[in-house]
């Protein structure tokens, strides 16, 4: 099998749609060992996330999940406004990931850089100029990462106003990330 067929054949195999909410009970468990991995190596990490947020997101079709071989390999969330995170970028036409979760099954396969590229296309239908993203604190390695997935790195924010937001905002700065899709059109 030559590489163009391998690429076709594995990303036929790749499925990004949106979650249900039959799908609660498993987003759940992927955040609980998404949180169990980050005690290990960070000092923040995820609270327990409200139920009625993801049943919000599942409801205005912004809860995600990567299905490979018939399982949920990874979730995540997208908006459209990031006021309390972005600020004045907020303005901006973009689409914000957040909260990406993979399955310990599935660790390896390089699943953001599989979101990046259904991003770019829903952003492109949607008409935004920017992929964002952020993560609390300056993890190097996922800096590195995220930047070998495509995204700029734009350095790190103190949060001014994160009432609202989940808990581990509190009293936080981010990381911020950046895929400008203007130069693409």
């Amino acid at each position: 099998m030559n590489l163009s067929c391998l690429q076709k054949t594995i990303d036929n195999m790749i499925q990004i749609k949106n979650s249900t909410k039959q799908d609660i009970k498993e987003i759940f468990r992927l955040y609980e060992i998404a949180t169990g991995f980050q005690k290990t190596r960070y000092t923040v990490h995820w609270p327990i996330f409200d139920r009625g947020l993801v049943e919000n997101e599942i409801d205005e079709n912004r809860q995600w999940k990567i299905e490979m071989d018939g399982k949920t390999a990874c979730i995540f969330a997208t908006t459209f406004d990031d006021p309390k995170i972005w600020e004045e970028r907020n303005e901006d036409a973009a689409i914000y990931i957040h909260r990406i979760a993979t399955n310990p099954d599935f660790r390896g396969q390089n699943l953001v850089a599989e979101i990046v590229k259904w991003a770019k296309v829903y952003a492109a239908e949607h008409k935004k100029e920017y992929i964002r993203m952020d993560t609390v604190g300056e993890n190097t390695k996922l800096i590195a990462y995220y930047g070998k997935c495509g995204f700029d790195y734009l350095g790190p924010l103190t949060l001014k106003d994160t009432e609202g937001l989940p808990a581990h905002y509190n009293n936080a700065t981010v990381s911020l990330f950046e895929i400008s899709l203007k130069s693409n059109r």
